[in-house]
């Protein structure tokens, strides 16, 4: 496999495709008002999550579930652009990301973005619209925390604001970059999943989201850019989600200028809020998008008990598909499921987890799909 240092990357990364490279500009993934234009088409969009997409290592696996989704209707993919390690894995298991001593070494091999590029090529091939997340804010597949060694800090908040650890990020974002910035499957490239800082000044957040958004704009300026947070810190009930005390203030991160839209995530059990106060907070966001002229995608829903995922996600999806003239444009469930062809077992299963050709899929999916229209 072939493999760059940090310092070397940040050499051999550097070269961009030229404007004349790009794919038709008609054809890249845009804001329009409130709404987003996907291929020349401006109206509200269905799509879904996949972590594990990236990780497959049969190209045809990930072949077939993208057609899977093309035929369903669902046009956009968020999936995880990072897969960091602070030990490299076994033969043949995949991974992005490595980290040792102060340095970090990214895997462009057959089991490290190579991965990602099938992915990408994939969804190209099926107009599957990807946004291509960064990096984690929890320890799953390595997260911030996999850096800490080599940048020398001992938390999150640390990170945000530590020169090294945002090198060491930077370089892997310009590295992603450089291999999609001509692609028109990429619909946005995100910060990071579920930024959080908890008990910081939301200032802190509010800074790294301007410095990041700036780098990936300075690199790609035709892309989407998105935070990947789970919209908290707003006016509302006075409930957890919408304090401050994790770092966040929506609307304040929203209104940087190189933040394309708003993202949110609703999951009531894991907030300590009930399923029914879901719509009141997509309808909040709808209302700070709105005010701010930015459209809003409802990012990431769920519910754990299965008898809940058609009454309780298919009110929550009407919600949100009423709200499309007043900022919603969009919504992804969390997270798609699907069998994998090659060995015929299903993919993960968190307990919201819709399989392809399921009767939640058919609720939640087909019914959901003609209603957009």
């Amino acid at each position: 496999m072939k493999l760059f240092s940090f310092l070397s990357l940040l050499a051999a990364a550097t070269a961009l495709p030229a404007a004349n490279d790009l794919a038709p500009r008609a054809s890249i993934s845009k804001v329009n008002g409130l709404k987003f234009n996907i291929d020349g088409v401006t109206k509200y969009y269905a799509g879904t999550n996949s972590y594990w997409i990236p990780f497959l290592t049969n190209d045809n696996d990930v072949d077939v579930i993208m057609g899977h989704l093309k035929t369903s209707g669902q046009k956009i993919l968020r999936i995880w652009g990072f897969n960091d390690v602070k030990t490299i894995p076994g033969s043949g298991t995949v991974y992005f990301q490595s980290f040792s001593g102060s340095t970090a070494t990214i895997n462009t091999g057959a089991n490290g973005l190579q991965r990602l590029d099938a992915v990408v090529k994939a969804a190209e091939k099926h107009s599957i619209k990807l946004i291509i997340n960064f990096v984690n804010n929890w320890t799953d597949y390595g997260g911030m925390a996999a850096y800490f060694s080599a940048c020398g800090v001992s938390s999150n908040a640390q990170w945000y604001t530590t020169t090294k650890c945002q090198s060491l990020y930077q370089a892997y974002i310009k590295a992603v970059i450089s291999r999609y910035r001509a692609s028109t499957a990429v619909f946005a490239w995100e910060l990071a999943n579920e930024p959080r800082c908890n008990g910081c000044q939301t200032s802190v957040l509010t800074d790294w989201i301007r410095q990041t958004s700036n780098y990936i704009r300075s690199l790609d300026s035709d892309h989407l850019i998105a935070i990947g947070d789970e919209g908290f810190g707003l006016a509302g009930d006075g409930s957890y989600p919408y304090q401050f005390g994790e770092g966040l203030d929506f609307a304040a991160n929203l209104a940087l200028p190189n933040v394309s839209f708003g993202t949110f995530h609703l999951y009531p059990s894991a907030w300590g809020t009930t399923n029914a106060w879901g719509n009141a907070w997509i309808t909040a966001h709808a209302k700070v998008c709105a005010q701010l002229k930015k459209p809003c995608l409802f990012e990431e829903y769920g519910v754990t008990n299965a008898a809940d995922h058609c009454p309780v996600e298919g009110e929550w999806q009407k919600t949100s598909l009423a709200a499309k003239d007043a900022g919603m444009a969009a919504d992804l469930f969390w997270q798609l499921g699907d069998t994998v062809k090659s060995t015929g077992q299903q993919t993960h299963n968190d307990g919201h987890t819709i399989y392809y050709g399921s009767s939640d899929w058919t609720c939640l999916v087909d019914k959901h799909v003609k209603q957009i229209g």
